[in-house]
C-alpha cells in the first residue's frame, strides 16, 4: 500500500512485487506457446516432412515462376551483405522475442528483413539484455546478431551504488550522457515528483541500480526516472512504521542513509540501525565520520580531529540528533534495517578491516577503544592519501 503520509497520495494501492537491484532481465526471445508449438512440432515429426514433400511436390507440379520464387523467399530471405555503415542508436525494450529485435531492426534499416535475423539468429539471443545498442546501417543478419552480443554494444549503462552522494551521481550520469553536471544540478526538483517532505531536495530519492539512458534524455527525464524508481522500489515499504520509534517518514530515510554509508557488509544493516536507535535514545551524538565526510564531500577513511572543524547540521560531533536530510542514496535493505533493527545493547562499532569489510561491535567505551586500536593498526598498513 503507499505511504500518504510520505507520497502525499493514495489513488494506487494494488499490490506490486519489489524489483531486483537491476532493471537488466533476460531477454525472452521464446514464448511458452511457441515452446508448446515445438514439443508438438517434435511430436509430429513425421507428419510435419510429409507434409513438406507435399507442399514441394505441388510447387514442383504447379510449376510457375510463383511457386518457386514463395519457396526461395521461404529459404532465402532478403538480407544484406557486409558489416554495414553508418551509427543508429536502436532499443531492445524488456519482453521483446527475437522477432520483435528483428522488427526493431528492419525498422531502422539495420537489417533487410526479419526472417533473415531470425534465422541467423536461432537461440544466440537468450541471454541478450534490455538497453540501447548501437548498430550499423544495413548490416547482413548474421553481422547484426554478432554485433548485438558484443558488449560493447550496449550504450547509455550506468550502475550506481548504493550510498553514491547525488553529486557523485551526477557525474556518472554526465559521463555516460555527456550532458555536464551542472545541468543535473540546476534540474527543479518540484519537476521529479518528490514527496513534499524531501523539501526540493533529490539525496536520498535516487535510487540506486543498473539503468538503461536513453540516448535523447534530458537531465531532467534521467533524475525523474531514478525517483520513480525509487517510488516503486519502496512501495510497499511501510514509512509510517517509523512513528513507533519518533521517526517521520523522512527521516527515516535519513536513518537509512546514514546505515548504508557505514554498512560493509549486508549483516550489518541492522546492527547499526540498533546502534543508532540506541544513541538516539540515551541523548547521545550520533558522531558518524560518513556524516561529517559528506559535509566535506570528501571521501577517505582516514578521518581526523581536523575534519571535525566544518560547521555544518550535518557534523554529528557538533550537533545532536540526525543530521537535516540523507547523506547518500540507500537501497531497500537499508530502509528495512532503519524500520527493523537488531536487538542489542552495542552503543559504538568500527570497520576494523575495511579491506574485507569487517565490523564489529561494542557496548561500552572501553571496548570501543580495543576496537579503534585493531582500525588503527589496519590503517598503518594502508595508508589513506590525505584530505
Amino acid at each position: 500500500m503507499v505511504d500518504t503520509d510520505f507520497w502525499g497520495e493514495g489513488e494506487d494501492t494494488r499490490p506490486r512485487r519489489r524489483g531486483s537491484e537491476s532493471t537488466a532481465v533476460d531477454l525472452p526471445v521464446q514464448s511458452e506457446r511457441s515452446a508448446r508449438r515445438q514439443r508438438k512440432t517434435r511430436r509430429r515429426g513425421g507428419a510435419a516432412v510429409a507434409m513438406a514433400l507435399v507442399f514441394l511436390l505441388i510447387l514442383v507440379g504447379g510449376g510457375g515462376y510463383y511457386g518457386y520464387t514463395r519457396l526461395d523467399t521461404l529459404m532465402n530471405p532478403p538480407d544484406y551483405s557486409g558489416e554495414g555503415t553508418g551509427r543508429v542508436t536502436i532499443e531492445v525494450a524488456q519482453g521483446d522475442y527475437t522477432a520483435d529485435v528483428g522488427q526493431t531492426l528492419l525498422e531502422a534499416d539495420v537489417v533487410k528483413s526479419v526472417k533473415a535475423f531470425t534465422k541467423a539468429a536461432g537461440t544466440k539471443l537468450q541471454g541478450l539484455q534490455p538497453g540501447f545498442y548501437k548498430m550499423r546501417r544495413q548490416m547482413s543478419a548474421q553481422a547484426a546478431v554478432t554485433l548485438l552480443l558484443d558488449p560493447k554494444a550496449r550504450t547509455g549503462v550506468v550502475d550506481v551504488s548504493p550510498g553514491k552522494w547525488s553529486s557523485e551521481i551526477y557525474a556518472q550520469l554526465s559521463k555516460a550522457t555527456g550532458i555536464p553536471v551542472g545541468k543535473f544540478k540546476k534540474v527543479d526538483a518540484r519537476s521529479l515528483g518528490l514527496p513534499a517532505s524531501a523539501k526540493g531536495k533529490v539525496e536520498g530519492y535516487l535510487y540506486p541500480g543498473r539503468y538503461d539512458l536513453p540516448p535523447d534524455a534530458t537531465a531532467e527525464q534521467l533524475l525523474k526516472m531514478m525517483v520513480s524508481r525509487f517510488k516503486e522500489e519502496t512501495r510497499d515499504i511501510p514509512f509510517s512504521k517509523g512513528a513507533k520509534a519518533g521517526f517521520t517518514p523522512a527521516e527515516v530515510l535519513t536513518v537509512a542513509s546514514l546505515i548504508e554509508a557505514e554498512a560493509g557488509r549486508p549483516e550489518d544493516y541492522r546492527k547499526i540501525s540498533r546502534v543508532i536507535y540506541n544513541r538516539l535514545n540515551i541523548d547521545m551524538m550520533i558522531q558518524f565520520d560518513t556524516a561529517l565526510l559528506y559535509a566535506w564531500q570528501k571521501r577517505t577513511l582516514d578521518v581526523r580531529e581536523r575534519h571535525q572543524a566544518i560547521d555544518s547540521p550535518y557534523n554529528l560531533y557538533t550537533h545532536r540528533g540526525l543530521p537535516p536530510g540523507p547523506i547518500g542514496n540507500p537501497s531497500v535493505a537499508a530502509i528495512e534495517a532503519a524500520l527493523n533493527p537488531a536487538k542489542g545493547k552495542w552503543l559504538y562499532f568500527v570497520a576494523t578491516n575495511p579491506t574485507e569489510r569487517l565490523t564489529k561491535y561494542a557496548e561500552d567505551y572501553e571496548g570501543f577503544l580495543k576496537l579503534k586500536a585493531e582500525f588503527e593498526k589496519w590503517l598503518k598498513a594502508n595508508p589513506q592519501p590525505k584530505n
